[in-house]
């Protein structure tokens, strides 16, 4: 893989509590625990040691970081601010949010990219 374009946003999504006991054991399949952190860009969100975020939680994840990539305000779907919503999981047992951060790239429509080829 050769990432070739700096993306305009990068997001953080953080474990911050469980609907069900007090551990995923049983629960999560991906062994969630409160505090665990996953980051991206455009890819898959991952953790320091390489493991990446439940893809059934990617599929909720992905429409609300691409109403960030448009400009959206979270704040219009339930977040808790423009760049933050909480999230539980589809097996309605973690409790993630997640936090986009604006990078100074340029947007990769408004960019122009296609136009450099």
């Amino acid at each position: 893989m050769k990432k070739w374009y700096d993306e305009e946003y990068e997001f953080e999504i953080e474990v911050i509590g469980f609907l069900r006991g007090d551990k995923t054991e049983r629960y999560c399949r991906n062994g969630e625990e409160i505090g665990d952190k996953y980051k991206c860009t455009y890819g898959c969100p991952v953790n320091t040691d390489g493991y990446g975020i439940c893809s059934k939680t990617m599929m909720m994840m992905y429409p609300i970081m691409e109403a960030v990539r448009s400009g959206g305000d979270l704040e219009n779907i339930g977040g808790d601010g423009k760049y933050s919503k909480t999230i539980v999981c589809p097996d309605g047992c973690v409790i993630f949010k997640l936090t986009a951060k604006k990078l100074e790239n340029e947007n990769f429509y408004k960019g122009k990219f296609f136009e450099q080829i």
